[in-house]
C-alpha cells in the first residue's frame, strides 16, 4: 500500500454550505472519496491510500489538472483507491466537489 499526499494553494474557496460528503465505491477498478471542508479556504489537500504502487507521476498530474481546473479551497480529499485508471479520478473528485457544493446540507 502506498500513501501520497499533495497539497495545493486554490484561487478560491469552494462553494456550497456541506462540511463532508463520501462520493464512490471502493472496488476492483475504483475509489471512494471523503471530502471535507476542514482546511483554510485557498488550500486543497488530496491524501490518497493505493495499491498500485510507483504511479505517484500520475497522481500528482491528475489532481494538479484538477485543482487549475475546480480550484477546491478548503476541502481535504481521502481517497481509498482500488487501482481505478485517471479518467475515473478525475471524475471522483469532480463528483465529490460538486457534491460538497451543494447547498443542501
Amino acid at each position: 500500500m502506498e500513501t501520497l499526499c499533495f497539497e495545493h494553494e486554490t484561487r478560491a474557496p469552494a462553494a456550497g454550505a456541506r462540511k463532508a460528503v463520501v462520493v464512490g465505491v471502493v472496488a476492483s477498478g475504483n475509489l471512494e472519496a471523503l471530502v471535507e471542508r476542514v482546511l483554510p479556504e485557498r488550500l486543497c489537500r488530496v491524501e490518497i491510500a493505493t495499491p498500485a504502487q510507483g504511479f505517484g507521476d500520475v497522481w500528482a498530474a491528475v489532481v494538479a489538472d484538477f485543482v487549475e481546473r475546480y480550484s477546491p479551497g478548503g476541502l481535504r480529499f481521502s481517497v481509498n483507491d482500488g487501482g481505478a485508471r485517471p479518467d475515473t479520478v478525475a471524475l471522483r473528485l469532480a463528483q465529490g466537489l460538486k457534491t460538497i457544493e451543494e447547498d443542501t446540507p
